[in-house]
C-alpha cells in the first residue's frame, strides 16, 4: 500500500523508484529527477533603461543635447617636435600637441551616469589619473591642439552612446508595460494554482 501510495505521489514507473537501502550505490538524482527554472518574462522584456536612476538619466541626456566642443576644460596642452612624414619643418618645429586632462577637472564637466565611465576611456593614464590625447598631423600648434580638443569630444560623446540607452518611442513603452502587466497576472495565477495543490495534499487527498 505504501509503494502504491509513493508511486502516485511521485508519479513514478516501477523501475524508477529510488528505494534506500536495495543497492549499495545510491542513485543519482540528476539521472531521475529534472529541475527547470523557467525564464522570467520581465528579465526578457524589460526595457534597458529600467536599472538606471530616472533622474540621472534625464540629466545624462540633456547633458548630451547641450555638449559643445568649447565648453570642455581646456586642459594642460603642451609641445615637442613631430616625427613622421611631414617635410622638415616638421621635426624642426615643436608642433605635436599633447593634451592632458586631470580626472578630476573632467568630472566637474560631466553627469553622473559618465563619471565612474571616464577612466575606462583608451586614453586614461592610470599612473597620473588622467586623459593624455596627441596630435601631430598638422603643421599649426593651434591646428594640433584643437585636433586633441575633437578627439576628447568624440570620445566622451562615445562613453554617452556606450552607457546610456537610446529614448524608447511611446508603442514600445506600451508594448513593454502590456507584456510586463500579462507577466504579473500569469504569475499570481500559477501562485494561486500551486497553493491550491499544497491545500489538497494536506487534506489527505490524491491528484
Amino acid at each position: 500500500m505504501l509503494a502504491v501510495s509513493v508511486f502516485r505521489r511521485a508519479r513514478l514507473s516501477p523501475l524508477t523508484i529510488p528505494f534506500v537501502g536495495l543497492t549499495s550505490r545510491p542513485y543519482a538524482a540528476s539521472k531521475t529527477f529534472t529541475t527547470t527554472t523557467p525564464r522570467r518574462a520581465n528579465d526578457r522584456y524589460s526595457a534597458f533603461d529600467s536599472g538606471f536612476d530616472p533622474e540621472d538619466l534625464q540629466a545624462t541626456r540633456q547633458w548630451r543635447q547641450k555638449l559643445a566642443q568649447d565648453a570642455l576644460p581646456k586642459g594642460n596642452t603642451t609641445f615637442s617636435r613631430s616625427s613622421g612624414p611631414g617635410g622638415q619643418h616638421v621635426n624642426k618645429t615643436e608642433t605635436k600637441a599633447t593634451t592632458v586632462w586631470a580626472v578630476h577637472e573632467l568630472m566637474g564637466a560631466l553627469p553622473t551616469l559618465l563619471r565612474d565611465r571616464i577612466r575606462t576611456s583608451r586614453y586614461y593614464t592610470k599612473a597620473t589619473d588622467s586623459l593624455t590625447i596627441q596630435a601631430q598631423a598638422e603643421r599649426s600648434r593651434t591646428a594640433n591642439a584643437e585636433a586633441n580638443r575633437e578627439k576628447l569630444f568624440e570620445e566622451l560623446v562615445a562613453l554617452y552612446e556606450a552607457t546610456v540607452p537610446g529614448e524608447a518611442r511611446p508603442e514600445k513603452v506600451a508594448k513593454y508595460k502590456a507584456v510586463e502587466k500579462s507577466f504579473h497576472s500569469a504569475r499570481i495565477k500559477e501562485k494561486k494554482k500551486l497553493s491550491s495543490k499544497k491545500q489538497f495534499r494536506r487534506g489527505g487527498g490524491f491528484e
